[in-house]
Parts: structure tokens; sequence; C-alpha cells
């Protein structure tokens, strides 16, 4: 079985950590859906276009993980959004995976109510908007039941890699990295 994720880009989205994660996921044979919060093409938060497979009101099928990159002010618009809000809650409540990186743990899914009683990390200083709830940690990537989060740009392939190794598996994802030749933490 084909192991699907979907990742929203919104406006001002960090580019490493979106193309990072969309690369490194399709490198494992994971299909992935790209979906633009308000636009097909979608500017980060250094200009750079991408241009999606869908708007997120397209998506029709279920997926096996979400994936929220940071940025600004790509973060803060996920945030705004009541269908991001209601995705993130629907996939957390069946189970299915979420990741979130950089800014996006504390601005989406703090708010969404899905990090209570977990580990989680964020981009340095964010933690101040976490939740006594929340058990803060400097780790690079924080894997908590069907959580994962990571810090920002610099992490995004450690995140990535996780996310293949809790899609498919570590064989999988180690192969992966060696044949980036990724660095061993």
């Amino acid at each position: 079985m084909v192991k699907k994720a979907l990742i929203i880009l919104a406006d001002g989205f960090e580019e490493i950590e979106a193309i990072t994660a969309i690369d490194i996921l399709r490198r494992a044979q994971i299909e992935v859906i790209v979906a633009g919060l308000s636009n097909r093409e979608t500017r980060g938060s250094h200009g750079i276009k991408v241009s999606t497979d869908i708007l997120l009101d397209e998506l029709k099928e279920e997926t096996s993980a979400l994936i929220l990159p940071g940025g600004s002010p790509g973060a803060e618009n996920l945030a705004k959004s009541p269908k991001v809000a209601s995705l993130i809650n629907k996939m957390f409540k069946s189970g299915k995976i979420i990741g979130a990186i950089c800014a996006a743990p504390a601005l989406v899914l703090e708010p969404a109510g899905v990090l209570k009683g977990k580990k989680a990390t964020c981009f340095p200083g964010m933690e101040k908007l976490f939740s006594r709830e929340i058990k803060f940690t400097q780790e690079e990537v924080v894997r908590d039941g069907n959580i994962i989060t990571s810090r920002g740009p610099g992490t995004a392939l450690a995140f990535a890699l996780k996310i293949v190794e809790v899609l498919l598996d570590k064989d999988t994802a180690q192969t992966l990295k060696e044949k980036l030749v990724a660095p061993s933490r």
C-alpha cells in the first residue's frame, strides 16, 4: 500500500523545510500531495515560487501524514485557517502522522490543541508560545506518538528522514540517509 503525505504551503512558507520534505518523501516512494492554502502558485518567505498540485479546498483523498512547514508569515497563514485546524484535529484523532517544523509547532499545532501532554520542539524562542502542558525540548527532531516536530531549516533533512522512518521503516530512512551522504548526529 502506497503511503500518501499532504504538505500544505501557505504564502511565506520556509522553502528549505518544504522542499526538503517533498524531495525526501518522494525519494522514499511516498506519494506527496502539495496543496496550496489559498493559491496554486505559492511564494516562499525568500521569494521562491512553488506551483502546488492542488488547492487545499480540492483535497478529496485521505493521507497517511500531514506536514506543515514553518516560515514567516507562512506558519501564521496556516494558523489562521480553520480548514487547517480541522484537518489537524481529524488526523490527530485518527492516529495519522502530523509533522510540523520551525514556527509551525508553536503557531499551528499548539493552538489546535494536539500538543497537550506531549514532548515537542520548535524554532528557538517560539517555545514561549507553548502552554505549560507541553514538554519543550531542544532536540533537533522529536517524535511523541503520532506527532513529529523539528527546530528549523537546518534540521529539515533529519525531520524528513524521521517522517520516512515512521511512515515506512528505519531501513528505508537509513538507506536514504546514506545515499544522500547525510551527516550522522
